[in-house]
């Protein structure tokens, strides 16, 4: 590239920088946060996976070690990588589908409504209401759901929901549904309050006649950056998901029926302190959610 074109184009970003000190200067705290909390130990974690440090002493340098004791030795991760598929696999999905449906739902009411029920569905993934839900799944005859299955008769005595190695993964996955209406439920809702109102007058000229038609027609084609953005995040929500299990069914849970990655990292990484053994276990995650992101980006990005 010529020396001019490059001059050029640097003193014409320079001028955007000025123009708009204003967003950067409210950018700035977040940007900071994320570089020092999020950027700088995913970049840390890439050479700590090669290393043995437990944190009183200095990295030893151990090659491959640890990504081969991974998969060849270490069975609570292999079982680890099966929890987390089955919990990607069905939270992920579903909680994009209730994401978008409830957003749908929630358009369609009245101004104030919108607020209130905006509101409802998305403290959960502010406040983890782990307490509510032990109530709710407690295994003796005073929890919620036992107690109602007992009256109804459909069971003859308390069910263990958390410790039952039966009932742990799929408690857990309920759980995390109720809670997974976060950043992405709210990008959603935002993209339906954008829709400017004359397009779907203009598909009624058209010969849309009913809600399911201005849904596909006009409402989908409408929101793809918010749809991608809303896949993203409940996909990266339900890969590194861990602290739902910790709470709920306890750590470890029974038999490691909810042992997922993340679980897995955090036993390595702040309960035994064997961070180069961690950090393999982080990279291998992160790598997995960039092809998952990257298929994502492919399929939504049509």
């Amino acid at each position: 590239m010529p020396d001019n074109i490059r001059k050029n184009r640097h003193n014409s970003t320079l001028k955007e920088i000025r123009k708009n000190r204003a967003c950067y200067a409210m950018l700035a705290p977040f940007m900071i946060f994320f570089l020092l909390f999020t950027v700088v130990p995913v970049v840390m974690s890439l050479p700590m996976g090669f290393t043995d440090f437990n944190m009183a002493q200095p990295p030893e340098f151990v090659g491959l070690s640890n990504y081969a004791a991974l998969f060849l030795t270490d069975r609570i991760f292999l079982k680890a990588i099966r929890v987390t598929l089955i919990f990607a696999f069905f939270t992920g999905p579903l909680s994009y589908m209730l994401c978008f449906f409830l957003a749908w739902l929630i358009n369609e009411l009245p101004g104030v409504l919108k607020t209130v029920f905006t509101l409802i569905f998305y403290i959960p993934s502010m406040a983890g209401l782990y307490t509510v839900w032990q109530l709710i799944f407690s295994g003796d005859t005073y929890g919620w759901l036992n107690s109602f299955l007992l009256e109804l008769g459909i069971i003859i005595s308390p069910v263990q929901w958390l410790t039952d190695s039966r009932y742990v993964l799929g408690v857990t996955i309920i759980v995390q549904l109720w809670i997974s209406l976060g950043a992405g439920f709210l990008a959603l809702r935002a993209g339906f309050q954008n829709i400017d109102r004359s397009m779907y007058e203009a598909g009624a000229v058209e010969g849309i006649r009913n809600r399911w038609q201005e849904l596909i027609y006009i409402t989908i084609p409408a929101m793809k950056p918010q749809m991608l953005f809303a896949a993203v995040m409940q996909i990266v929500s339900s890969f590194t998901a861990g602290t739902v299990a910790q709470n709920l069914v306890g750590f470890p849970s029974t038999d490691y029926k909810a042992h997922t990655i993340m679980t897995h990292a955090y036993d390595y990484g702040w309960v035994r302190f064997e961070m180069g053994y961690a950090s393999a276990i982080c990279m291998i995650l992160f790598l997995a959610m960039l092809a998952v992101n990257r298929l994502i980006n492919r399929v939504l990005g049509k």
